[in-house]
This record gives structure tokens, sequence and C-alpha cells, in this order.
């Protein structure tokens, strides 16, 4: 027999799993960014952990959920409603990396936007990304959302077959511009499902 995963809400606890499970779904680039941040003697990891601790933010555990097997972290969820008018501000402001992010982003504004998710390796095919995702949908309506959106590489085809067999469809894309420690290549891809 399958044991099931229990999905909840993140805690504080869970801040370092969180932290792995982030940089796995940005395929390295959160450790890039939290790299830049550190101060002297710091890790990156330590960075993206006080940042996954924090109260307010896109990726603090309060925006969190969590799938556990047998006590432990097994995957992570991070989502939010975006706002409603969406203000992208001056993207040209942005780094080149950063900005196809916020301009598909400000395409579904009021949406509630999957951020991460994220299984260890080892536990993927157990059906926890999909279990997340239900969990998604139940946060979208209970924040008054009329759909779901997230955005995926073109290169993570598992990523995107999984929300194209749970009803995301794809309806924009725009080049991924990576960087250079990022050996990937392609776009990023708008998906949203209805509510």
């Amino acid at each position: 027999m399958v044991t099931q995963p229990t999905i909840r809400a993140a805690t504080l606890a869970a801040a370092s799993a969180l932290v792995v499970l982030m940089d796995i779904a940005g395929e390295g680039m959160p450790n890039l960014l939290w790299r830049s941040l550190a101060a002297p003697a710091q890790s990156a990891l330590e960075v993206g952990r006080d940042r996954a601790r924090r109260d307010e933010g896109g990726f603090s555990y309060r925006n969190a959920i969590v799938a556990e097997l047998d006590g432990e972290v097994a995957g992570t969820l991070v989502g939010y409603r975006l706002d409603d008018p969406y203000d992208a501000g001056n993207l040209d402001e942005l780094s080149e990396t950063v900005r196809p992010l916020v301009a598909l982003e400000a395409r579904v504004p009021g949406s509630w936007y999957i951020n991460i998710l994220a299984t260890f390796a080892e536990l993927r095919g157990k059906g926890i990304g999909t279990r997340l995702l239900d969990a998604a949908e139940t946060k979208g309506r209970e924040a008054g959302a009329q759909s779901l959106s997230v955005i995926v590489g073109s290169w993570n085809e598992g990523a995107a077959q999984l929300y194209a067999r749970v009803g995301f469809v794809n309806i924009a894309h725009d080049p991924a511009a990576l960087p250079l420690d990022v050996p990937k290549s392609g776009d990023w891809i708008l998906m949203t499902k209805s509510l």
C-alpha cells in the first residue's frame, strides 16, 4: 500500500526544507540570487532560509503548502494571489533574467500564482505534485481568484506535462534570458487554469 502524503500549511520549522525545494524548482536561479545578497561569511542557503522564515514576501513560509511523507517534507507549493491591477513597474529597470517573468505575470492579474512547485527527486511520480495542485485550487478559490497561473520553462517537459494533465493551458510565452550559470535555453511559458 502506497502512503498518501499529508498536505498542510508550512510552518517556520519547514524553512530549511523549503529553501532546498525552492532552489530545485528554480533550477539553481534562487541560489544565484541568494549568493548575490549574502553578507561576507554568509552562505547562499542561509540567505534563502532567512527569506523563507520571513512573515511577508513571495518566498515566505506563510505562502507555502507542504506535502509530508512519514513526517518529513517531501514537496512544496508556494503561491499567492497576484495583485489586480498588477503593477509591473518599469520593466526596463529589471534585470534581463527577471523581466520576462514579470511581463508574463502582468498578463494574469488577480490569478492565484504558483511561484514554486517542487518535490524531492526520489519522491517524484507518487502523486505529490498533483495533490499540491489540488490544494492550490482550494487556496485560489478561498482567495477569490478566477484562475490559477504558473510559469514553466519550455525545457522542463515533466512540469509542463503535469500542469497540462491537470487542466492548465499555455496562453503566452517569452524567451528566457537565463544566467550563464544555468545551462538551459528556451522560453518561459505562462499557463493558466480556470477555477
